[in-house]
C-alpha cells in the first residue's frame, strides 16, 4: 500500500485542540496536559536581550508569526487551513506526477512525543509537498512548524504574505544568519527543543541546511549540527525522508502537473530513526554531529529505494550517469 501513489482520496490530518485542563491535568479530548505548553501556556518567550537582535520588519513579522504558535485560536485556525485548504491544494498540483512509498511510517505512529521530519533538499518545495502527504497520513498533528532564515520570510511584506499564503505562518522560528545576531538563534533552538518534546507537534529540518545544486542528487550534502542538537536535547520521534523530482519554478510546476510535462514526483518515507545511546552521550557539538550524521545517512538510504522505485515503476532515472540533469521538464507521467 506505500507503494501506490496517493490517488484515492485519504483521511484528513485531524486538528487536536484543547486550550484548559492545564492545571488540573485533565486530558481533554485525549490530549494530556503536557501537549498543551506548546499553546500558550507555556511557550517559551525570548528575552529583551534576544528581540532587540531583530531589526525593524523582522520584528514585526516575527511578532506576527509567532502569534500563531502561540495563541490556541490562532493555531487552530492555521491547523484547520493546513488540513483542508492547504493540503488539499498541494495535493491536487502534485497528484499526476506524485509517487509515494513508506507512508505506514506515518499512518502507524502514535507518537507520545514531537515528530522530527528530516529530509533531503533539492527544490523549495519540498517540505510542502511532503507535509502535505503527512497530512492526509496523520491523525496526531496539532501544530507544526519549519524554522527557515529570516531572509525574504521575515524581511519583507513579500515574505510574510508568502508564508502565511502557503504556510499559514508555519515557516517558524526563523534563523538569522549574522553572527552577531546570534542570541536570537538561541531562542530559535530553546523554543524549537520544547516544541519538539510535545506531543502532536511535527516540526521539519533539512539536515543539509540548504538546497543540494549538484548533478546528482542522491550526493548529500554535509549535515548541519543544529538538528542533532535539537534531537539530542527534546528526544523526539524521528522520521526520515528522501523526495525527488519538484522543481523551483513554481508556475512551471504546476502546469507540468496538469498538462503532464512535468517530472515524476517520487517521495520515499521511513521507519523512525533509532538512536540509541547516542542519545545518553553528553550534550556536545560532537554528539550533535555525530546524530546529524546519521540522519543524513538514513536519508541516503531512502534515496537508494528511491532509485528502485523509479526503476520498478519505469520512471526515468536521476542518476547522473544514466541522464541528463534536467531542473523541471520531463515526459513521463504516472499510468
Amino acid at each position: 500500500m506505500g507503494d501506490t501513489p496517493p490517488r484515492e482520496a485519504h483521511p484528513r490530518g485531524r486538528v487536536l485542540t484543547a486550550v484548559h485542563a492545564h492545571k488540573s491535568g485533565r486530558e481533554p479530548w485525549g490530549v494530556d496536559a503536557r501537549s498543551l505548553l506548546w499553546q500558550g501556556l507555556g511557550m517559551l518567550t525570548p528575552t529583551s536581550e534576544q528581540l532587540a537582535c531583530l531589526e525593524g520588519f523582522e520584528r514585526v513579522a516575527f511578532r506576527f508569526s509567532d502569534f500563531f504558535h502561540r495563541n490556541p485560536t490562532a493555531n487552530k485556525v492555521a491547523m484547520k487551513y493546513l488540513s483542508t485548504f492547504g493540503a488539499s491544494w498541494v495535493d491536487l498540483a502534485t497528484r499526476k506526477l506524485r509517487y509515494v512509498q513508506g507512508t505506514e511510517h506515518i499512518r502507524n505512529l502514535r507518537p507520545e512525543r514531537g515528530v522530527v521530519l528530516v529530509a533531503n533538499h533539492r527544490s523549495f518545495f519540498d517540505l510542502y509537498v511532503t507535509s502535505s502527504v503527512m497530512f492526509h497520513e496523520a491523525r496526531w498533528i496539532e501544530h507544526m512548524c519549519f524554522p527557515v532564515r529570516s531572509n525574504f520570510f521575515y524581511e519583507g511584506l513579500a515574505g510574510v504574505a508568502v508564508n502565511m499564503v502557503m504556510s499559514a505562518m508555519a515557516m517558524y522560528p526563523p534563523i538569522l544568519r549574522d553572527t552577531n545576531r546570534k542570541a536570537f538563534n538561541q531562542y530559535a533552538v530553546d523554543v524549537m527543543v520544547e516544541m519538539a518534546k510535545q506531543r502532536g507537534t511535527l516540526l521539519g529540518f533539512h539536515p543539509e541546511g540548504t538546497r543540494g545544486k549538484g548533478a546528482n542528487p542522491y550526493e548529500l550534502l554535509p549535515a548541519h549540527s543544529g538538528v542533532g542538537q535539537i534531537v539530542r536535547l527534546a528526544r523526539p520521534v524521528v522520521i526520515p525522508a528522501f523526495i525527488l523530482g519538484l522543481c523551483n519554478d513554481f508556475p512551471r510546476q504546476i502546469k507540468g502537473n496538469f498538462d503532464g510535462t512535468g517530472e515524476p514526483v517520487t517521495l520515499t518515507f521511513g521507519p523512525p530513526v533509532d538512536l540509541g545511546s547516542l542519545l545518553d552521550e553528553e550534550p556536545k557539538l560532537r554528539t550533535f554531529k555525530k546524530i546529524a550524521e546519521i540522519l543524513r545517512s538514513k536519508i541516503a538510504e531512502l534515496g537508494e529505494q528511491d532509485k528502485i522505485l523509479r526503476k520498478r515503476l519505469g520512471l526515468p532515472s536521476k542518476e547522473p550517469a544514466l541522464t541528463a540533469d534536467s531542473t523541471c521538464t520531463g515526459s513521463a507521467s504516472p499510468g
